[in-house]
């Protein structure tokens, strides 16, 4: 079968991209929601890690899908243009409800960390905290934004500041053990997945 996407619609052509890209890596991102008080937590699976020398991360955000605020730019973006800092988390399988929760569609001011229960720590040297449960988190400031595409999605580049790793992901030499951190990743509709057997290639 092959899909020929100037015939398709958004929708569909994301449908199809999601599905096949994968797994994806998820930025679970914190902000700051500014006068209005409190922090932003949304899950984007658009994401990577693009340089080390700056050392930059991307990921795309759209636009709101419901609510009384559907079509308005997300809060997310909102909150990185006013404030300019925000914290990716990587998160583990033990955060998945946490994850596709933090996705809802709230009122811009509305917290999901505070709706959710979630405790945030400080982030040494950092403005902002992290969550305390999260295995990684990297801190962030805005390196750039573009806006591509009809929607138009949002392109937000980050440049790594800190990155925090709880202890209990770390092997011996201080390297991160991927089993350990069990990361959640995306796979299209609804569905995640967590890391299976680590495979390596012949010498």
């Amino acid at each position: 079968m092959q899909w020929h996407f100037p015939e398709m619609t958004p929708k569909e052509r994301y449908q199809c991209l999601a599905q096949a890209v994968i797994p994806r890596p998820i930025a679970w991102v914190l902000t700051a929601n500014g006068e209005a008080g409190g922090y932003n937590l949304a899950p984007y699976s658009f994401f990577t890690v693009i340089s080390s020398d700056p050392p930059l991360v991307l990921f795309s955000a759209g636009k709101k899908a419901a609510g009384d605020e559907a079509g308005e730019p997300k809060d997310t973006r909102r909150n990185i243009l006013t404030q300019e800092t925000f914290v990716i988390h990587l998160p583990g399988t033990e955060q998945l409800q946490a994850v596709q929760d933090s996705a809802a569609t709230l009122a811009h001011g509305e917290s999901e960390v505070a709706k959710l229960g979630l405790t945030t720590t400080a982030f040494e040297g950092f403005e902002l905290p992290r969550l305390a449960d999260c295995p990684v988190a990297l801190a962030c400031r805005l390196h750039r934004f573009d806006e591509i595409g009809n929607a138009p999605q949002a392109v937000i580049y980050g440049e790594v500041e800190a990155m925090y790793a709880s202890d209990a992901v770390l092997d011996a030499a201080n390297g991160i053990d991927p089993k350990a951190m069990d990361p959640l990743a995306r796979l299209g509709g609804r569905d995640y997945v967590q890391l299976g057997a680590l495979l390596q290639p012949k010498p």
